[in-house]
């Protein structure tokens, strides 16, 4: 009975089946040392131009992006099907050499997965890469008729007071401000008080909805619906509907005959169609995108940029680059070379250097210091004495971190366990204090060894557990100096606000002069662990950072 059960699609015993694939695969990878080739792959899907679209894009269709389309496409693909359902494919080819992949891809794909050493089912993926293209056709079309069905509901009238406002897109409740009297450490304060923000505008507009309408830095705060204005007047209507067939059809047509890129991106070309039908003064003057979602700039952006609206992509994190090896730096992480954003908000020099590298000089990173991006207004009980702020990663379950495709084990439970008890047992023979702040609340997708460490320090005298809610900043201030894992951002954040800050790894494997660390030191044991502490609690501050 299990044995039928799971060959049944969504049934936990086939889950069950899968996953113990992904599992045997990721060993077979480790122990070839071969763990690196998913990375090697997918840098190459972000590399490698898709050469049977060259030149065959249709304006009609794509308007604004038809100059970059093939780019934009390679990140479309990327996100929608280079992440770890390719990498679950991939793990379970690699556990039984016999196994071909079947999974959808383009012609250009399943070649150079195959080049990379993995057996392909030409007839497989090519039946699901063809449901896949019909699928997306479908999608497009009902996303350009619910386009069309909200400008009717929307009516014929369209208020605008001529204001200008940026728009934040996908942020969360922690992002915004809870109330504009209390001082608070989110990213649409931030640009509020940033001096590089645009001068003309005069509110701030962002998709969080159910917060209330309120002021920062005398700037107009409130959520709306959409980042974009709905059509309006039977004129807008009339004339997406007339795009939206010709679209549709010539899309359709073009699928039939192998021209599957239309149909692929229908549903994202019949929003920027939308952008392209709207008044361009109904549009924000700036739209901000944070680098959660660096890989794909969506088509709309293109049309909106065309229209005068200023494109933005800012960093909140500085942890992009993987560690330097013994013998250099590594390729980075998959879908960094492929971005093509009009402008770039980045912490410092090193990653600017970074998106420098990244666009090969194609793009300048503007340099505007830390950037916050969520934390609430509350502060932290005042203590006296010698305090250490310090911020790890949660290590996820071996099941989700192994799907990932990473070639190297750093956050795992051994790293990050051993940071802790080692930054404690520092800590506690200097008579000091230890806020620990965690990233975030992940639940049970914690790895369970990093649960029980961290339930048993929890308990010990001498540590307060901040709550990941808490600002970086207000617990940073509330300490002497700062302890990071490498390489998370808040190292940064404590120098920038001058306190002490190192990067402390307790494996020993991070070199010491990785451009990564951005000039923090990095410590590498826990006798260089307690050497530092003791120079800043004597507070030899040159010495500190």
């Amino acid at each position: 009975m299990f044995r039928l059960l799971s060959l049944i699609p969504g049934t936990a015993a086939w889950r069950r089946k899968r996953l113990r694939a992904t599992m045997r695969g990721y060993r077979a990878l480790k122990t070839s040392g071969r763990l690196g080739v998913i990375g090697e792959i997918k840098n190459a899907l972000t590399e490698v131009p898709i050469r049977v679209c060259a030149g065959k894009f249709s304006t009609a269709v794509l308007g604004a992006v038809t100059g970059s389309a093939e780019v934009a496409l390679r990140q479309y693909l990327l996100i929608q099907l280079g992440g770890v359902n390719l990498n679950r494919a991939l793990l379970m080819a690699a556990a039984n050499p016999r196994k071909s992949i079947a999974y959808p891809m383009p012609r250009d794909w399943r070649q150079l997965v195959e080049k990379h050493g993995f057996p392909v089912s030409e007839w497989r993926c090519a039946l699901y890469w063809g449901a896949y293209v019909f699928g997306m056709w479908g999608y497009g079309a009902i996303r350009a008729f619910r386009i069309m069905l909200n400008g009717l509901r929307f009516g014929g009238t369209r208020k605008s007071d001529g204001s200008r406002y940026a728009c934040f897109l996908d942020l969360s409740p922690a992002n915004v401000p809870s109330s504009g009297e209390q001082p608070s450490h989110d990213v649409v304060s931030w640009y509020a008080q940033w001096p590089g923000r645009n001068p003309t505008i005069s509110a701030i507009k962002h998709g969080v909805l159910g917060v209330s309408r309120i002021t920062v830095a005398g700037l107009d705060v409130s959520p709306q619906k959409a980042p974009l204005p709905p059509l309006a007047g039977a004129r807008e209507i009339t004339a997406y509907l007339r795009w939206s067939l010709a679209a549709i059809v010539r899309s359709a047509f073009d699928a039939l005959r192998g021209r599957w890129w239309h149909a692929v991106m229908l549903s994202h070309a019949a929003v920027a169609a939308q952008v392209r039908h709207v008044p361009g003064e109904t549009l924000a003057t700036t739209y901000l995108f944070n680098n959660s979602g660096w890989i794909y700039r969506p088509l709309w952006t293109y049309e909106a940029e065309r229209k005068g609206c200023e494109i933005v992509m800012y960093f909140y994190s500085t942890n992009s680059e993987p560690f330097k090896r013994a013998e250099g730096y590594p390729s980075m992480y998959y879908g960094y070379r492929a971005m093509n954003w009009p402008r770039y908000l980045v912490w410092d020099a090193y990653q600017a250097d970074f998106i420098r590298r990244a666009t090969d000089g194609a793009a300048q990173g503007e340099v505007v210091g830390p950037i916050w991006f969520q934390g609430n207004a509350e502060d932290l009980p005042a203590g006296a004495g010698f305090s250490v702020a310090v911020f790890d990663v949660t290590p996820t379950r071996a099941s989700w971190y192994r799907i990932l495709g990473l070639d190297t084990e750093f956050y795992v439970p051994a790293t990050a366990n051993a940071f802790l008890e080692h930054v404690w047992r520092a800590v506690s023979r200097h008579q000091g204090r230890m806020l620990w702040k965690r990233k975030r609340n992940i639940g049970r997708t914690a790895h369970p060894r990093y649960r029980a460490c961290a339930e048993g320090l929890g308990n010990a005298e001498n540590v307060m557990l901040v709550d990941p809610a808490v600002s970086a900043m207000k617990v940073i201030e509330a300490a002497t100096v700062t302890i990071s894992l490498p390489f998370t951002s808040t190292a940064l954040l404590a120098r920038h606000l001058g306190k002490p800050s190192a990067y402390y790894d307790p494996s020993g494997s991070v070199q010491p002069d990785d451009r990564a660390a951005h000039g923090i030191p990095v410590l590498s044991g826990p006798a260089e662990l307690d050497a530092w502490l003791r120079i800043q609690r004597q507070g030899d501050g040159p010495a500190a950072s």
